[in-house]
């Protein structure tokens, strides 16, 4: 009998939850702060939440690896954005990059889940989430990773405006 190995995997999924909420005049976003593997916490003070401009974040959960490498090429990119254009990246720019930056990677995603949070151009707040390859959606709250089961009906229930087919009327 032959002896079975677990298969190779090049991703590791270190956890981690984040969250965006959007409203007239502002964003929030918050994440934790432990990092784990299997059930070995590394680290108990990791920050998963980096900005990107002025008025935009990003909070990413996942493979901290592709995390970090996807974060460096996005300062990156809006390095050479500020040179050419001698402003900041607007936040619904930078959350098409992040698009166009998934898709690309699409045949070997980033192992990432991401929330990009800021404010447009017209100052209103903002909130996109993202898939692994690049599919992305302005809404007015999100969550990512792996307590956004938990996360998205607390969030559905205080924030989500009633349901038109409640009877009565409320």
């Amino acid at each position: 009998m032959t002896k079975q190995h677990p298969a190779w995997s090049p991703y590791d999924n270190n956890g981690g939850t984040c969250v965006a909420i959007a409203g007239a005049d502002y964003c929030v976003t918050a994440a934790d702060t432990r990092m784990s593997t299997g059930y070995s916490i590394l680290s108990r003070d990791y920050s998963k939440i980096i900005k990107l401009a002025d008025k935009c974040v990003m909070a990413s959960s996942g493979f901290q690896a592709d995390v970090k490498a996807l974060q460096k090429l996005l300062a990156a990119r809006h390095l050479i954005y500020q040179h050419q254009h001698n402003k900041q990246m607007s936040c619904p720019a930078m959350g098409q990059l992040l698009s166009n930056t998934l898709y690309y990677k699409r045949f070997f995603p980033y192992y990432s889940f991401n929330v990009l949070g800021g404010l447009d151009n017209e100052g209103k707040g903002c909130v996109y989430t993202y898939d692994a390859v690049g599919s992305y959606e302005r809404v007015g709250y999100s969550s990512q990773g792996s307590g956004s089961t938990l996360i998205m009906p607390f969030l559905d229930n205080q924030l989500k405006s009633p349901s038109p087919l409640l009877l009565p009327a409320q």
